[in-house]
């Protein structure tokens, strides 16, 4: 099966969504050329390299939410996700490997296969806008046993 390159296929969904928000095509060409990086790497958090599954692409996005206190429970990904802090302070714990904080506005290549349990700290909750790169059929979440 033929495949858009990345480059093109962004566009495209770029210029779909925006003529969907009632953009014409001119002026979702003008927003695509204001357009600015958030996140440019081929390397997530933990220093593993993305690779992008076999089988047929199915991107999954959306908004998880954490209220003050709650955890994600540890868990790995079975694809490489991207996600931008939108509000709030989360603290991931990635085990032996240390933790990070992540702030409102930053940017987050998750690790894929290294086990971790994110925490929404602060006062406020924390919501983070995720993109999952995946394939059909494979899980986006893999939920581990607590740690001890």
């Amino acid at each position: 099966m033929q495949m858009f390159s990345r480059h093109r296929l962004t566009i495209a969904i770029i210029a779909a969504c925006a003529f969907a928000a009632g953009f014409g095509l001119s002026q979702a060409r003008e927003e695509i050329k204001r357009f600015t990086p958030l996140l440019v790497t081929s390397k997530t958090v933990m220093d593993e390299p993305i690779v992008y599954p076999a089988g047929t692409a199915q991107l999954t996005a959306g908004i998880l939410a954490l209220a003050p206190g709650e955890e994600t429970g540890w868990h790995t990904h079975g694809v490489p996700l991207a996600g931008i802090v939108l509000e709030g302070d989360l603290i991931v714990d990635y085990g032996d490997k240390g933790t990070r904080t992540f702030h409102q506005g930053e940017s987050i290549a998750e690790t894929i296969n290294v086990p971790h349990n994110g925490k929404a700290v602060g006062p406020g909750a924390v919501k983070i806008f995720v993109i999952y790169m995946g394939a059909q059929g494979l899980p986006t979440v893999v939920k581990l046993p607590p740690k001890p």
